[in-house]
């Protein structure tokens, strides 16, 4: 079975993409996703990776899961369509000694050969890609047949799921482009991935750790674009009224009783094994 890997009618996906870019470049993603790197490194960990084998990272981000490959001596390729982002995961991996090559790539037309690589990951990254389909079509390309897809995705459900629900109350997603949030859900990996190889799937926490709820929402509004984004669009009432939802939000996850957020954010650990 091959995916449908056309835009749905009527979806222009240049200017989706044009707008995600812009998001994405916006704040300081890095600043965020530093916080994040464990989830790379266990990633690397349940995929079992080996040094030597050749690991994709797509939609890296800063590239958390591109330095947990290259600590582990993997032969690293890292691409991301936002170039600043490149650069600062690029910037890290000198301050660590790690050799990594860089490439700008959209994860929906990745530019390497069929059955390249041993490994292909992406951390809270291609999830977000417009055309579920054509991204996951691509992942399966670039691998070899017996190599592994290693995935983390938030979930639904989760943290950071609820959270982009809540925003899309106030600034809605395009039409007819599927949430990013399905990435998180099972049911929905397989029917991206399952006709193409195994699945297996944990799901995990990444707990936020913050001096407290008005110090995340700070954080969040300065540095992560979609949050910085969606405040700068909305009016002084709006923007009153995003607020306080937010902190409902950070109300119903936070376990701190001193002042402090401690959030746990679930996700979804993937490792899809590409069929022979």
């Amino acid at each position: 079975m091959e995916l449908q890997t056309q835009a749905p009618a009527g979806v222009d996906l240049t200017a989706i993409k044009a707008r995600q870019q812009q998001t994405w470049g916006s704040g300081d993603y890095a600043a965020v996703g530093s916080t994040l790197q464990i989830v790379g490194e266990t990633l690397c960990e349940a995929i079992d990776l080996r040094s030597g084998q050749k690991v994709l990272d797509v939609a890296a981000g800063n590239g958390n899961a591109t330095l947990a490959a290259a600590r582990r001596f993997a032969d690293v390729t890292s691409t991301d369509y936002v170039a600043a982002l490149l650069d600062r995961c690029a910037e890290r991996a000198r301050a660590d000694g790690l050799p990594v090559t860089f490439k700008v790539a959209d994860a929906e037309d990745l530019p390497f050969e069929a059955d390249t690589f041993d490994v292909v990951l992406s951390t809270f990254g291609v999830m977000f890609t417009p055309n579920q389909e054509k991204a996951a079509s691509e992942l399966l390309r670039v691998c070899r047949p017996g190599g592994k897809i290693g995935l983390a995705n938030w979930t639904p459900q989760g943290f950071i799921g609820r959270l982009f629900k809540t925003i899309g109350r106030y600034v809605p997603p395009p039409p007819n482009v599927k949430s990013p949030a399905l990435w998180g859900d099972v049911e929905r990996l397989r029917s991206l991935f399952g006709a193409a190889g195994s699945i297996s799937a944990e799901s995990r926490n990444f707990v936020f750790r913050y001096r407290s709820p008005e110090h995340w929402l700070d954080y969040f509004r300065t540095y992560y674009g979609p949050v910085l984004k969606t405040f700068a669009a909305l009016d002084e009432a709006a923007q009153s009224a995003l607020e306080a939802d937010i902190y409902a939000l950070m109300g119903e996850f936070n376990r701190a009783k001193d002042g402090a957020l401690v959030a746990p954010g679930e996700y979804l650990e993937v490792v899809v094994t590409k069929r022979g």
